[in-house]
């Protein structure tokens, strides 16, 4: 495997564990996410969390830097998956893209001391939820005009704009607005013709949505290893694309 190819945990030759590629030049953006699948462990069937790191290089080449199976998304397990990638070499991050998880916040200013941006795409999902069925469009694109400023300052500006006007009739909204304004923005600091492609980790979810498409095949795996090979086999082929 060649540099900045995926680190599969696992990945066996002749019974002889591989050592993970190091991970070479600098990386500004990083996105990281989670999906479940089921295995069999001690005579049970429990869910396990596959977590997978996508980067661009400062080339802008997108790679698969790396991967982890663990019992859930705590902390700790986000913290040690990415001291993985700094020991291999990661560097230069400038911006981490990934959903509102507090583990996944927490390990990234510990161990990236780095921008975070927090999914726009998840974040609207959950802020539509309060809006009602019969608002969700026109608060959509209320709170969407913040998204198309030219710069950082007019979008925060914008932003609390919105979240004033909205206040009066939908206070929980506007609360939410108040809250997520610097992670949801964070992206506006960043170059505009950048900016389509890091509010969000939809790259990400497609890559998971052909792990989920390829591990309900099998149901219910055996071991963790077994997951390790098929969905190695999966990022090694995804990455070569």
């Amino acid at each position: 495997m060649g540099p900045g190819q995926p680190a599969v945990r696992g990945d066996r030759r002749q019974g002889q564990s591989l050592p993970d590629p190091p991970i070479e030049g600098d990386w500004p953006y990083l996105w990281i996410d989670a999906t479940y699948v089921k295995v069999r462990q001690s005579g049970r069937i429990v869910s396990v969390a596959v977590i997978i790191a996508v980067g661009v290089n400062s080339d802008g080449r997108r790679e698969v830097l790396g991967m982890d199976i663990g019992p859930s998304e705590a902390e700790t397990f986000w913290t040690q998956f990415l001291r993985k990638l700094a020991r291999r070499g990661l560097r230069g991050v400038k911006l981490v893209i990934s959903d509102a998880h507090e583990g996944i916040k927490v390990a990234i200013a510990k161990v990236l001391h780095t921008c975070w941006q927090r999914c726009r795409v998840h974040f609207m999902r959950n802020v539509l939820a309060h809006a009602g069925r019969q608002g969700r469009r026109v608060v959509a694109a209320f709170i969407g005009t913040a998204f198309v400023q030219d710069d950082a300052e007019a979008a925060r500006t914008q932003w609390r704009q919105v979240a004033d006007q909205l206040r009066p009739k939908v206070p929980k909204l506007a609360a939410l607005m108040d809250e997520a304004e610097v992670d949801v923005l964070a992206f506006m600091t960043f170059p505009k013709d950048h900016r389509a492609k890091i509010h969000s980790i939809n790259p990400l979810e497609r890559l998971n949505g052909e792990i989920k498409r390829r591990t309900d095949v099998v149901g219910i795996f055996p071991n963790v290893d077994a997951i390790t090979r098929l969905v190695g086999a999966l990022l090694l082929e995804q990455n070569d694309e």
